[in-house]
């Protein structure tokens, strides 16, 4: 089973993303949600959803700037 502090480390980063814009928080978020889609323990949905996720963020960093 994935560990829940993947999930919730990857949840918090896509939430700070998309209240101030921070590339990093995107970035970061990516890459969480691509270990999480490798882990043997996650089902195919959840996987695909987890891979489209990642990539969609790992777009949106280059088009938000951290507003502090």
């Amino acid at each position: 089973m994935t560990d829940n502090r993947l999930w919730a480390g990857a949840l918090s980063l896509v939430l700070l993303h998309e209240e101030t814009g921070c590339p990093h928080s995107a970035l970061n978020a990516a890459r969480l949600l691509e270990q999480i889609s490798e882990s043997d323990s996650v089902d195919a949905d959840t996987r695909m959803l987890c891979e489209r996720a990642s990539a969609r963020l790992s777009r949106q960093e280059h088009h938000h700037a951290c507003p502090a």
